[in-house]
């Protein structure tokens, strides 16, 4: 990493000197000045490019976790599906097992069930009204077909 640094700020002193002579010829202390703040941009640079990586590599590791986890989920739901058919399966070959012995069921018919009498309740005595009271029905007229008269 040190050589990386190194190189940077040489290129960062290199091409900033190069600009400036363009202008005139430097002195040693300010060669020295563009030297010192080259290694501190490089410096800087590095770090930042080191705390990118790390992103980076914390990033894909949350997304590697992820799709860890969505795939395990994924199993688990397939797994629970496969265990549902599987008893579903069993539920149903078991039906047609117990319906085969028909004859034995037809042997011991069962009595059928006792309808449980409803529980008494006390009629409530309410007042009849003209709207409540039924109107009583017309009785239809005997209909004569025209064939009988």
């Amino acid at each position: 990493m040190k050589t990386k640094k190194k190189s940077l700020a040489t290129e960062i002193a290199s091409s900033i000197e190069t600009k400036l002579t363009e202008v005139g010829e430097q002195s040693k202390k300010v060669k020295k000045a563009i030297e010192k703040a080259a290694e501190k941009l490089a410096d800087r640079v590095s770090k930042l490019f080191k705390k990118e990586e790390e992103k980076k590599k914390k990033q894909l590791a949350k997304a590697k976790k992820k799709a860890d986890q969505k795939g395990k989920k994924v199993a688990k739901k397939l797994k629970k599906t496969t265990v549902k058919a599987a008893n579903n399966g069993q539920e149903k070959a078991s039906a047609p097992e117990k319906e085969t012995p028909a004859p034995k069921a037809a042997a011991t018919p069962k009595a059928p069930a006792k309808p449980k009498p409803a529980p008494a309740t006390k009629p409530t005595a309410t007042r009849t009204t003209p709207a409540t009271r039924k109107a009583p029905s017309p009785k239809p007229a005997p209909e004569t077909s025209p064939s009988e008269s």
